[in-house]
């Protein structure tokens, strides 16, 4: 009996222990279960009822970091511009931010250059950070790009730059002079020079800034709202008899393989050398008449004496449609590789010191790229120096630019348009070389 009931003794308390034991360990699971995990912390969702909607039409790129830093929330554009890597903030001095905001609940702002990712230019990424505490453990990063605000914030003060050089030089040269003209009051001979002087600086002044007003219009205005069919014959008339007085003060023939139209008839300035079927451009007039006339012009001025400039035009087909292509060519100086990729910039200027003797701007050639980009075409320019260069207008022929109408134009300035720079696209060989102008016949 005695061993019977120490039995049965020694079962209960095992009993008692397994029972208590099993109850312990039912406690420690359910605790285990509601206590969260690393992993809980980032896959929960976290943040504050609201948020996430808040942060998903934000325009800025966000980031939400728990008190680990870990990433919790982060937008698409923070991808993109390489913020996130790896499900971690990859910007050290963002981190810090974080950090120091989280301890303290001080909202911190930082405008930081970072370098691009998975490209090999040397150009950062302008960027501005601002952090803020999102509720007791979370943090937020708002980061805004200002790469392309800081790109444009520099073209307009080049720009800016650029234009008061450019009319310091002519108001200058006029307040020197009158005050010359003052001084000389008693020798006829001395004011009459320097008033001749004073007229050059004068026209050297009005044309700058009919320049920079013609430059504001293309660049603002929609050419196609006025647009209509426009011959080609008569604005390669009209581009002739603009420069016909320069021309013939340096000897310039002026080629042309168009017909001239009834009541323009060149005389002395040009001469036509075969007709050509009629071709019609379809666009603003006045644009397309001045950057016509911006080519023909600067051929002229940078052609020697006694040498000929050829305009000729014709009909192209392509895929996309028919275009017309305008060529100017001349037999003057040319220009190097290096300067055939800035032509078209604002105020650049291949000879300086030339441009300056023929009272160029620097603008005309920026005004005929914007004219052909709006029109939903291209200008290119064929030279070799000491032989010449060819400018050439590719611009859709009046049917096929009327039936699309604005739905295939060139899209407006990019990064590079702002500047004026070209795309690539403008030193590209032309077909018209100098030796292919258009002949001559007495």
């Amino acid at each position: 009996m005695d061993v019977n009931a120490a039995v049965a003794a020694a079962a209960a308390i095992a009993g008692v222990l397994t029972g208590v034991i099993a109850v312990l360990a039912f406690r420690w699971s359910e605790r285990e279960q509601k206590r969260p995990t690393r992993t809980s912390l980032h896959t929960d969702p976290v943040l504050p009822p609201g948020v996430d909607t808040v942060l998903s039409v934000l325009r800025s790129s966000a980031v939400v970091l728990d008190e680990a830093d870990a990433v919790v929330k982060a937008s698409s554009a923070a991808y993109a511009l390489g913020l996130v890597r790896g499900g971690k903030l990859a910007v050290e001095p963002m981190i810090q931010m974080a950090r120091d905001t989280r301890r303290d609940g001080e909202i911190r702002q930082v405008e930081l250059d970072l370098p691009r990712r998975g490209t090999g230019r040397g150009d950062a990424l302008a960027v501005s950070a601002r952090v803020a505490p999102l509720g007791s453990r979370l943090v937020l990063l708002l980061v805004e790009d200002l790469t392309e605000a800081r790109r444009i914030e520099a073209v307009r003060r080049d720009f800016v730059a650029n234009v008061s050089h450019e009319l310091k030089t002519p108001v200058g040269a006029l307040s020197l002079l009158s005050e010359a003209v003052m001084g000389a009051s008693d020798d006829p001979e001395a004011v009459e020079r320097f008033a001749g002087r004073m007229q050059i600086e004068a026209t050297r002044l009005t044309n700058l800034v009919q320049e920079l007003i013609d430059l504001s219009r293309v660049q603002n205005d929609d050419p196609l709202e006025d647009a209509e069919p426009v011959r080609v014959d008569e604005l390669v008339a009209e581009a002739i008899d603009r420069c016909r007085h320069q021309a013939g003060a340096k000897q310039i023939t002026m080629a042309s393989n168009m017909r001239p139209p009834e009541g323009l008839q060149p005389d002395g300035g040009g001469r036509r050398a075969g007709g050509t079927a009629d071709l019609s451009i379809w666009g603003n007039r006045g644009q397309l008449a001045a950057a016509l006339g911006n080519l023909v012009e600067n051929a002229v001025n940078y052609s020697p004496a006694r040498t000929r400039v050829g305009i000729a035009a014709r009909r192209v087909t392509t895929p996309g449609g028919d275009l017309i292509e305008i060529a100017v060519t001349d037999q003057g100086i040319g220009i190097s590789d290096k300067d055939k990729e800035r032509v078209f910039e604002r105020f650049y200027r291949v000879d300086p010191a030339r441009s300056r003797a023929t009272g160029g701007t620097g603008l005309g050639l920026a005004i005929v790229k914007h004219v052909a980009a709006s029109h939903a075409g291209e200008v290119t320019v064929w030279s070799s120096e000491g032989q010449g260069s060819t400018f050439t207008l590719r611009l859709p022929e009046a049917g096929p630019a009327r039936d699309r109408q604005t739905d295939d134009r060139t899209p407006g300035l990019d990064e590079d348009d702002e500047t004026g720079q070209t795309d690539g696209t403008t030193t590209v060989s032309s077909p018209y070389e100098p030796s292919s102008a258009p002949e001559v016949h007495p």
